[in-house]
């Protein structure tokens, strides 16, 4: 049972290191999961007459270790952990100051004097961040309390207005706490899990007492607040406290304890601990009023049973505390790998990083298109839609009218008419049809520019940052990992150097595909020619003028030959467009993407290589706590499972 005790001590300690204390936290709190006892008292009056909490401490150890003084003497919390050694020279070790003894407990108390300041400065101010002390001694139990700032009704001077509701709300967030576990949205209340040790003097009037005052507010069936009553010895001649330690004044579901403490006299004359024991005992014994309560009156008696209670509350805990532990370190995990792995340091270490953070979103870039992530098909929509959908509305047979036919073939003719057949006439209109492709194909060009850059917002969304080399491998990689925004300059840097030699193929694409299109004007069709018939029967009429020399049918015909030619050429550009669009930007992009990215990133300083992995410092921070947090928990789940083993 002593390794469950020692066990909650080493985690408490560990959870101390950390920071993690029952604070208003969002990380979940292993502290608020760990069953302890919080020792609350008060400071009676506007002169503060102390309920004796400091002094019950000190008889419970066996050594004078504790701060006194007027006014408020506890202003943080003093996590006080007792460890019974078998023999040896006792001595005392502070969490802040982990390799040093202390044997003289007169260093304790300046120790904790010290610390206070050093986190409150010199003023009467308090903070919840605990002391840790831990006494070893042959002459103690194992047992864990907490010492609270006693509770107050007033602030003095020096002391902000706000002191007294300050004081009453750290007494609360300790003896209200509970197990909370934070899960995927949802939270888990176990049992409250701290002891009440309620410590009144029995010189006042117990109604009047503040620690039975909140005790009974946070526990109103008393079912884990322990009653100490004090300065029975101080109590008025023919008073005695007999109702109260029978639980008849005040009933609790454990029975009252009555300790007397050294007088102040004795405190100031060094009375040693050893002999005021006694004293004690002597007290309870011979007085006629205690005598049937001896049996279960003093410091030592409360020790051992404050320790033995400990010690069944810890093992009923045990069971909530693991699966807490098992569940949160799964929540702990995944958040972490959300967030990514830490910068490396060295300029080597972030070059690889880049390098292999940029490789994963080209990875997926090409995936979208090729289609294992969606948005390919997009592409094809504009070759199988778009372009033929633009050719259609063209209308080269409005383009070839009566009107412009004779303009042309007229025009063309010049001065002088053609002999055989308007070979120039025919190359205008066919010419002037062609040429209006050109729309068309700079429209699909653009069309598939626009959609690979629209694939690469939707790549850096969903590229992770790897968190071994083996996840750059796999074929779809898993979007639980923090996503680029993750490095908010390596994601604009990233995307600029895509964009930028998309704007490159584009350009390229646009010049190979316009080409085509140029071609088809440049060189007609041979056998479209030898096909044609002469013109031995045109018609016309050399009396007439010019723009009337061919009669409807003739230029008719023409008409109707030129839009056959059109028609075939636009069918070619139909298949050869998406193939030309195809070859000049999306395999390059599937090829080259961040080409020159990769290029231009060898020649930087290494200070140009860590602003592109300048990630936001709360991520930092956050990862940092959550990395320490893990720690704490896989800790604590070891050395429990290894003491659950052990039973």
């Amino acid at each position: 049972m002593e390794n469950l005790t020692s066990l909650v001590n080493k985690i408490q300690r560990a959870c101390t290191a950390l920071g993690d204390h029952g604070d208003e936290s969002a990380l979940p709190s292993l502290w608020d999961s760990l069953p302890s006892i919080a020792v609350v008292g008060g400071q009676i009056g506007v002169i503060r007459c102390s309920s004796g909490k400091s002094s019950v401490l000190e008889s419970i150890v066996g050594k004078d270790f504790l701060p006194r003084g007027s006014g408020i003497v506890t202003r943080r919390p003093l996590v006080l952990q007792l460890q019974k050694i078998d023999e040896g020279r006792e001595y005392a070790e502070f969490l802040h100051l982990p390799r040093k003894r202390f044997t003289d407990f007169a260093a304790v108390r300046k120790e904790i004097s010290d610390e206070t300041d050093r986190e409150t400065g010199r003023t009467k101010q308090i903070s919840s961040v605990p002391i840790h002390l831990s006494i070893y001694s042959p002459n103690v139990v194992n047992l864990t309390m907490i010492d609270l700032p006693g509770l107050t009704k007033v602030a003095v001077e020096g002391q902000p207005e706000s002191i007294v509701q300050d004081i009453e709300n750290m007494v609360r967030s300790f003896i209200e706490k509970v197990s909370l576990m934070r899960l995927h949205g949802f939270s888990i209340f176990f049992e409250p899990n701290c002891i009440i040790l309620a410590i009144s003097p029995a010189n006042q009037d117990l109604a009047t007492s503040d620690a039975i005052k909140i005790s009974r507010e946070v526990d109103p069936k008393g079912e884990r607040t322990f009653g100490v009553l004090t300065k029975i010895d101080l109590m008025d001649k023919g008073t005695d406290a007999v109702d109260i330690l029978e639980g008849k004044s005040y009933r609790l579901q454990f029975p009252w304890i009555g300790v007397v403490n050294r007088s102040q006299a004795d405190i100031n004359k060094s009375v040693d601990m050893i002999a005021a024991r006694r004293r004690e005992r002597e007290y309870f014994a011979n007085t006629p009023e205690y005598k049937h309560l001896a049996h279960r009156m003093g410091s030592e008696h409360l020790g051992k049973m404050l320790s033995k209670h400990l010690e069944n509350v810890i093992k009923s805990r045990i069971p909530s505390i693991q699966s807490l532990i098992n569940k949160t370190i799964i929540e702990l995990e995944s958040e972490l790998s959300r967030l990514g792995k830490p910068i490396a340091a060295d300029a080597g270490g972030k070059l690889y990083m880049i390098m292999e953070i940029s490789r994963v979103f080209d990875q997926i870039y090409k995936e979208h298109l090729d289609g294992v992530r969606p948005g390919g098909d997009k592409i094809y929509n504009v070759f199988d839609n778009q372009l033929p959908a633009a050719l259609k509305r063209l209308q080269f047979d409005k383009q070839l009218s009566m009107e412009n036919v004779r303009k042309l073939i007229t025009e063309a003719d010049g001065y002088q008419p053609h002999l055989i057949a308007p070979e120039q006439g025919y190359r205008r209109l066919i010419e002037s049809s062609i040429v209006s492709i050109r729309g068309p194909a700079e429209a699909a060009v653009d069309a598939v520019h626009a959609i690979l850059k629209e694939m690469i917002n939707k790549a850096i969304s969903e590229t992770a940052v790897p968190q071994f080399l083996e996840l750059v491998k796999v074929k779809s990689l898993s979007l639980d990992l923090q996503e680029f925004k993750q490095y908010p300059a390596l994601r604009v840097e990233v995307a600029n150097a895509a964009c930028d030699s998309l704007d490159r193929m584009r350009d390229e694409s646009k010049k190979a595909t316009l080409k085509l299109v140029d071609m088809e004007c440049s060189y007609l069709t041979v056998d479209f020619f030898r096909k044609l018939p002469q013109d031995i029967e045109k018609g016309g009429n050399p009396t007439h003028s010019i723009f009337d020399r061919y009669n409807d049918s003739y230029l008719r015909r023409i008409g109707t030959t030129v839009l056959s030619y059109v028609n075939m050429v636009s069918a070619t550009l139909r298949n050869s467009i998406p193939k030309s669009i195809v070859y000049c930007q999306v395999r390059e992009a599937k090829r080259s993407l961040l080409d020159h990215f990769f290029t231009d990133l060898g020649k930087l300083e290494p200070k140009q290589l860590a602003s592109l992995l300048n990630e936001d410092p709360a991520v930092m921070a956050r990862r940092t706590a959550l990395a320490k947090r893990l720690e704490l928990y896989r800790s604590a789940q070891a050395e429990i499972d290894a003491v659950a083993w052990s039973k």
